[in-house]
């Protein structure tokens, strides 16, 4: 449990602090802090648990520490669809529905690049 705890702060500052770069460095009419942290964290997890899972053994703590912890912290899709819907709400139905599919298909495609990067360590 303390290693959730405490991965999952350390995630959630990460992700608040990248989301602020982003926002910062492109603007905030669209949610691209989000997007890049959710494309970064599927990303990780793809390539973090297929190592994990095909190549190294690791020790179960590290694998809650890490995937639980650090990337469930880091993560934001609840984030996203709460924005999602409020663009939707706002009348924005290009940004809405952009954001949809660009975060849908940026997450998947990150995914299976970390998945196909972890077979390579």
């Amino acid at each position: 449990m303390a290693l959730v705890f405490l991965g999952g702060g350390l995630g959630a500052t990460s992700r608040y602090w990248l989301s602020g770069f982003v926002h910062q460095k492109l603007g905030n009419g669209f949610p691209y802090g989000t997007l890049a942290v959710n494309a970064l964290g599927c990303l990780l997890i793809g390539l973090l648990m297929t190592a994990m899972e095909e190549r190294f053994l690791m020790n179960p703590s590290f694998r809650i520490f890490f995937a639980i912890g650090i990337l469930g912290g880091f993560t934001t899709f609840s984030t996203f669809s709460f924005e999602t819907i409020s663009l939707l709400r706002d009348g924005q139905f290009l940004y809405g529905s952009a954001n949809i599919l660009v975060s849908l298909f940026t997450c998947l495609f990150g995914t299976w690049i970390g998945m196909q990067a972890g077979k390579l360590l």
